[in-house]
């Protein structure tokens, strides 16, 4: 799915970025090389990127 139409990121890109450290969606724009636009997305792209985050958390616990 599609997160930001101004810059054409996509989900998968967000979740990817978030699984290797990235927490903000301010980080995650610059890693991928833009700032945002108009911002709409922002909320969006947060919160996909608290809930990769919260994954790799568990995921993490699990296996230990």
């Amino acid at each position: 799915m599609f997160v930001c139409l101004c810059n054409g990121y996509r989900e998968a890109e967000l979740r990817e970025l978030a699984r290797q450290g990235v927490t903000c969606a301010v980080q995650a724009y610059a890693a991928l090389g833009n700032e945002p636009n108009c911002g709409s997305c922002m909320d969006i792209a947060q919160r996909i990127i608290d809930e990769a985050q919260a994954g790799s958390t568990l995921t993490a616990t699990a296996a230990e």
